[in-house]
């Protein structure tokens, strides 16, 4: 990865925050600081311009090439570096996870203003780390992270995989309109909101182990039958505890 060229800016024209990527997240992030009227710059690489000053650097890049682009582009920098991985920990710069996901579509004040952000432990105050957001946070010891992201992504990236999967199974299988599906979702999630600690429904739920044979059985030669059995073995063991 080569080194950016550096440039210099009068402190009165340093902004507030800079940008630096052009993914979803980068989108999201500018999108929001600009419904707030916060003063924000953006960088990204393919830009001829080299990178600016600025109080903080919010690095929202691919995690794999965080530290290399912080160490070769920003070492000399002072201004606060951050990042937002929900796994990465690295004395490079500060983590502050925004503890959601991102679609392709933008979202309103409102939505954006809710979103929790997990911080490093040893995060300077909120309103010093990220200034003119007021966003509900809390701190994370940084040896917890992985496994804290590892939780996230289970319950929000894996289930969109099984939801994706009926949606697939009603339309080429069953010759069901997928939209046949979305009540379920809507209800699963209120339940979810409602009473998490009470949301589980069905066999499981039951102890119905007639009909989870047959749904295994069902789903012989599937893809996904090892993670129906997986479920089955997981919920066992934590129910056993």
């Amino acid at each position: 990865m080569g080194q950016v060229p550096k440039t210099q800016v009068p402190e009165a024209q340093t902004p507030d925050y800079l940008i630096i990527g052009n993914g979803r997240l980068a989108r999201h992030i500018l999108h929001y600081f600009s419904l707030l009227n916060i003063q924000a710059a953006h960088w990204y690489r393919g830009m001829e311009s080299a990178i600016p000053e600025a109080k903080r650097y919010l690095v929202l890049i691919s995690d794999n090439a965080i530290e290399e682009f912080i160490a070769e582009n920003l070492r000399d920098k002072t201004g606060i570096k951050i990042h937002c991985s929900g796994a990465l920990t690295t004395p490079l710069a500060v983590g502050a996870h925004p503890l959601t996901t991102f679609s392709l579509d933008l979202y309103t004040s409102e939505k954006y203003k809710e979103i929790f952000f997990i911080l490093d432990e040893n995060a300077p105050d909120f309103a010093e780390l990220l200034p003119g957001l007021s966003n509900p946070h809390a701190r994370l010891d940084p040896a917890l992270k992985a496994k804290y992201h590892a939780h996230c992504v289970m319950a929000a990236n894996y289930s969109c995989l099984l939801w994706q999967k009926l949606f697939r199974g009603f339309e080429n299988e069953f010759r069901l309109p997928p939209e046949a599906a979305f009540p379920l979702l809507q209800q699963q999630t209120e339940n979810i909101l409602r009473d998490w600690k009470n949301a589980l429904t069905g066999p499981l739920a039951r102890g119905d182990t007639a009909t989870i044979s047959r749904n295994l059985d069902a789903l012989e030669g599937d893809a996904y039958r090892n993670i129906y059995q997986t479920f089955v073995d997981s919920y066992g063991k934590e129910t056993s505890c």
